[in-house]
């Protein structure tokens, strides 16, 4: 994993869900991909997906539950988990979370 992206275009209106519990940013890279850098607060939340993602975790930890699963997954900073297209999860944060979603 990288740690930090060159070359790049960072919209600077930031998206806020859930009443502030997440905060990102919106990156464009100059092949059209897209990606999102984010903090999600303490907070136990349920994210839609339209496109596949992968959840990349730079610091902190949480717990993930995907649609149709009883499981809860543990993830911290350096791992990474994927998420179908037009789908869901659960994340459970107890400590800030940093994030890079991967689209596509």
């Amino acid at each position: 994993m990288s740690i930090q992206f060159d070359n790049v275009t960072v919209l600077k209106k930031g998206n806020v869900y859930f009443d502030g519990k997440c905060v990102s940013h919106t990156v464009l890279f100059a092949d059209g991909t897209k990606k999102t850098l984010g903090v999600i607060l303490p907070s136990t939340l349920n994210f839609g997906t339209a496109s596949p993602e992968i959840m990349e975790i730079v610091s902190g930890s949480c717990r993930i539950r995907l649609k149709g699963e009883e499981a809860w997954n543990t993830y911290g900073a350096g791992t990474q988990f994927s998420v179908p297209g037009n789908s869901s999860f659960d994340i459970e944060v107890t400590e800030a979370v940093d994030y890079v979603c991967h689209y596509g």
